[in-house]
């Protein structure tokens, strides 16, 4: 009986996912009450809701992480080491004309922008 619950809660999909230990507790609480699980079912049940639930929500981040690098690889955006890689290159490049033109290098590198 508790597995069919615990079946149903956890097919409730991503909005159960998401839910704090306070929530998994209240529904448990609920069912204990209409006597659908018994009191020393209860921690159990709550502590298996939430595990389920932490994983659902870890297994949805790193399928989105997937998708998501995924389509930016496809549309060939820079990644932050690409454009890391390309300022240093820059630099270099900054560095060996001005030996060439026979002033002083640019010393400093050029800084990435900042995230805001």
């Amino acid at each position: 009986m508790m597995r069919d619950l615990l079946g149903k809660a956890v097919s409730l999909g991503l909005g159960f996912a998401v839910a704090s230990k306070e929530q998994a507790e209240k529904l448990v609480d609920e069912l204990v009450q209409k006597g659908e699980i018994s009191k020393s079912e209860s921690k159990q049940f709550v502590d298996e809701l939430v595990r389920k639930g932490q994983e659902a929500q870890s297994s949805l981040e790193e399928k989105v992480r997937g998708y998501v690098s995924q389509r930016l690889q496809s549309m060939n955006v820079a990644t932050k080491e690409d454009y890391a890689e390309s300022l240093q290159r820059i630099d270099r490049l900054e560095r060996r004309i001005a030996e060439l033109e026979g002033r002083t290098p640019n010393t400093g590198q050029t800084e990435p922008p900042s995230e805001s």
